[in-house]
């Protein structure tokens, strides 16, 4: 089967098989090795890595939507690049390129946050080794690597008014994403349904009051991330 090619039923992705514990393998491989070597990291990644990393996101995120353009499954109602995760990449690939510390704080919670939840219980139809796969994993476990990057190796250590900051960023853009779901018959952040493949939302309640159980469990994960991450006297 080619790689960009074929149906879901050619490659299915089941959750929690071998190549799912894989990618969540890497993941926290990933996360450890940044940590331990944050010091050498931190004297050997120079700007041409920070840079060379944006441009492959770029590459994969191109790559995605000319997939989904030559295959005749590019639409407005689900393509659109309005999903956090899609944002968070946006929000990642202006860090790498400019180290934007402020950016840098709005990221470390909405990315890490959405990024292991999609992670964790992906909305995705086609496992190894097709394109759609890879490209999944791939933007979403850079977008944790590079939040955690920054903040680990750079220094940018979030304050607590930054769990507020990235509360209202969200907020403000809740009726933004709402709006534009009712226009183009869209669910994007999931905000008129549950992901019929299974996730964390279905511990939230029924539709649609989850969405307001998702501001507690927002607020709650972005202050562990806080506590995580926060300045260490």
């Amino acid at each position: 089967m080619n790689w960009f090619e074929g149906t879901p039923g050619d490659t299915p992705f089941m959750m929690f098989t071998w190549h799912h514990w894989l990618m969540i393998i890497i993941l926290i491989i990933g996360i450890a090795g940044i940590i331990i070597f944050r010091r050498a990291l931190k004297d050997h990644v120079s700007r041409r890595w920070e840079i060379g990393i944006a441009i492959t996101l770029l590459l994969a995120e191109a790559g995605y939507h000319t997939w989904l353009i030559v295959t005749g499954n590019w639409g407005t109602h689900h393509a659109l690049p309005l999903e956090l995760c899609n944002i968070s990449l946006v929000l990642i690939i202006v860090i790498l390129l400019t180290r934007h510390r402020a950016t840098q704080n709005i990221v470390l919670f909405i990315g890490i946050a959405g990024a292991l939840q999609a992670i964790i219980t992906p909305v995705l139809s086609y496992g190894l080794p097709h394109f759609r796969f890879v490209h999944f994993f791939y933007t979403h476990i850079l977008i944790i690597w590079t939040a955690v990057y920054f903040a680990v190796v750079r220094g940018y250590r979030p304050a607590f008014s930054d769990v507020l900051k990235a509360m209202l960023f969200l907020n403000l853009l809740l009726p933004v994403i709402l709006l534009i779901n009712a226009q183009v018959e869209g669910n994007y952040w999931f905000l008129a349904g549950k992901p019929e493949e299974g996730s964390m939302l279905d511990f939230l309640g029924p539709h649609p009051w989850y969405i307001i159980s998702l501001e507690f469990v927002a607020f709650g994960i972005f202050t562990l991330i806080w506590f995580i991450f926060k300045e260490r006297k």
